[in-house]
C-alpha cells in the first residue's frame, strides 16, 4: 500500500494538492491544502476522481504501514521515521461536511486548554532573530516582539544584547528531531555550540512522555542520552515545552529574562566600577626606617 501526494490538476481550486488514502476496499481521494499537517491543521474537501496517472504530476510516494478507519476518523501511519502518523477527521462546521488533516503535533485534544499571557518579556518589547536556515519559523504572533532573520553561530533563534553579540539562543526540536540528533551522535556537538553561549536552551515541542511511546528506537536509550546532557551541559537545559505554542511562549519569557539580567548585569557593574573609582583612600605614611646603628634615617 502507499500513500500518494500529487498535484491538483484542477486550475481553479484553491487547493493545490490531491492525496489517496489506501483504506478499505476503494482508497479516499481528497484535494488538500499542503503536503504535511506540520505547523496546523490542514483543510481537506473530496475530490470526485483520482485523474489519470499518465497525466499525474506525483510530488511523493510513501509505503503505508497502517491505514484505518477508526468512527469519524481514518488513522494513517507512514513507513518512515519522521511524519509518519496523522489522522484525517471527518466532521461538520457551519452545517456542512469539512474534512481537517491533523498530526500530533497539530491535534486539538493534544493542546491544554491554556491561554497564554499578553504582558511583555520581563517589561521589553524584544526583537526575536531567526537563523536563517530555520523552517517553519516561529512567528511569536501572540508575543509583544518582532523578528529579523540572520545567521546564528549557534541556535534557531536569539536575542542580543547591548552589544550587538546573542545574550541568549535557544534551538527549536520536534521530538523527531531530537531523537534523530541523538541516534546520529549530533547531540553532544548541539549542546557544546550552545554552552558558548552566555543563556541558551533545547526546547523541545512536545511532551517529555512521548519519548516512551516510540516506536522505532528504545525510549531508554532516548531518555538515558537526555539524562546524561542535563549532567554534562547543566548550562543548557533541554525544555519539553508540550506543544509549538507554549514552547514559543516559554522562547519568548527566556529571552526577556536573559536580556534583563544581561542588562541588569552590566549596569552593576558601571555603577559598582563608578563607587570604586570615587572612593578615596587615605595616604599611608611609613613609619621612619632606622640606621644599623638603631638611629632613625633622616626622612
Amino acid at each position: 500500500m502507499e500513500f500518494v501526494i500529487a498535484r491538483n490538476p484542477d486550475p481553479n481550486s484553491t487547493l493545490p494538492y490531491l492525496v489517496r488514502l489506501p483504506v478499505g476496499t476503494r482508497p479516499v481521494v481528497l484535494k488538500v491544502k499542503d503536503t504535511w499537517p506540520r505547523t496546523a491543521k490542514v483543510y481537506c474537501h473530496p475530490a470526485a476522481e483520482w485523474p489519470d496517472p499518465a497525466t499525474l504530476d506525483i510530488v511523493e510516494r510513501v509505503p503505508v504501514a497502517s491505514c484505518v478507519r477508526r468512527g469519524v476518523a481514518i488513522d494513517l501511519v507512514l513507513d518512515r521515521g519522521r511524519e509518519n502518523r496523522s489522522q484525517f477527521v471527518f466532521t461538520k462546521a457551519r452545517g456542512r461536511e469539512v474534512v481537517f488533516w491533523q498530526s500530533a503535533r497539530t491535534r486539538k485534544q493534544a493542546r491544554p486548554n491554556v491561554t497564554v499571557p499578553s504582558a511583555r518579556a520581563s517589561g521589553h518589547r524584544l526583537n526575536i532573530v531567526v537563523d536563517t536556515r530555520e523552517r517553519y519559523a516561529w512567528k511569536f504572533s501572540a508575543q509583544q516582539a518582532t523578528t529579523t532573520k540572520r545567521a546564528l553561530p549557534a541556535g534557531d533563534y536569539a536575542v542580543d544584547g547591548v552589544d550587538g553579540r546573542p545574550a541568549a539562543v535557544v534551538e527549536r526540536k520536534s521530538l523527531e528531531d531530537l531523537v534523530s540528533t541523538i541516534t546520529g551522535g549530533k547531540l553532544w556537538t548541539l549542546l557544546a555550540a550552545l554552552a558558548d553561549v552566555p543563556h541558551a536552551a533545547l526546547v523541545v515541542d512536545e511532551r517529555y512522555s512521548s519519548v516512551f511511546k516510540l516506536d522505532r528506537v528504545r525510549p531508554a536509550l532516548i531518555a538515558e542520552q537526555l539524562a546524561e546532557a542535563a549532567v554534562r551541559y547543566p548550562s543548557v537545559p533541554i525544555v519539553f515545552a508540550e506543544t509549538r505554542q507554549l514552547a514559543q511562549e516559554w522562547t519568548y519569557r527566556f529571552f526577556g529574562a536573559a536580556l534583563d539580567h544581561r542588562l541588569n548585569e552590566e549596569a552593576g557593574a558601571q555603577r559598582l566600577d563608578g563607587l570604586a573609582a570615587a572612593v578615596r583612600y587615605p595616604s599611608v605614611s611609613r613609619p621612619p626606617q632606622r640606621s644599623a646603628r638603631g638611629r632613625s634615617a633622616p626622612g
